[in-house]
């Protein structure tokens, strides 16, 4: 309950920074317990922009101690018939 107390209040802060698009937090199932937010961004520039600015950065102390954050940046890829870009 901590962990989407603490995402719920980054995205509502996320989705007000210049290039947000969206956001959907994943849970795993069968009594996981990873999460994974997929967030998609405008640029890697907005991306940036939001997760260094100050106010985002003060928030991430309201995270359980338990919580491992690994961000990581990808690129949408097109695969011929079977993924689009």
């Amino acid at each position: 309950d901590a962990l989407i107390a603490a995402w719920s209040h980054d995205a509502e802060f996320m989705k007000e920074q210049p290039g947000y698009i969206s956001t959907q937090l994943h849970k795993g199932i069968s009594g996981s317990a990873t999460f994974l937010n997929y967030a998609v961004w405008a640029s890697v520039a907005s991306f940036r922009d939001a997760f260094t600015n100050p106010e985002f950065q003060a928030r991430i102390a309201r995270y359980p101690d338990s919580a491992t954050v690994s961000p990581h940046l990808f690129k949408k890829m097109t695969v011929a018939g079977l993924c689009v870009d």
